[in-house]
């Protein structure tokens, strides 16, 4: 698999990233750091311990670091639980939290094909 496609795979912007980074191979050594990032643990530990606050932080932090590798599908439902989040609360964010963490789940397996690849 090659990092074009495997962006593809995701629905994610290819082409923006690459216009950013100006190099295939930086493209890929940037997302496979995204496969280390603990912003989405943070998220989880949030929403298992009942803190609102630290699920807000992780969610912010994961929307900026999918903005800044093209990883559209997730920073989009990443902006919206952020949104939701944004009063401290776990109101009406438990659909939108599962929507999250499956397409976390979908970007971490297209990753790990494209590290398998090499």
């Amino acid at each position: 698999m090659t990092v074009k496609e495997c962006y593809e795979l995701l629905g994610a912007d290819y082409d923006g990233i690459l216009s950013r980074l100006r190099s295939e191979a930086l493209v890929q050594r940037f997302a496979l750091k995204f496969l280390e990032d603990p912003s989405f643990s943070k998220i989880e530990e949030g929403f298992a311990n009942d803190d609102a606050d630290l699920a807000f932080r992780g969610v912010h932090t994961l929307k900026g670091v999918c903005l800044n590798l093209g990883l559209t599908r997730l920073q989009e439902l990443s902006d919206k639980l952020t949104e939701a989040l944004r009063g401290h609360t776990f109101d009406d964010t438990e659909e939108l939290y599962n929507q999250v963490k499956e397409e976390y789940h979908r970007t971490i397996e297209a990753l790990q094909q494209l590290v398998d690849a090499q």
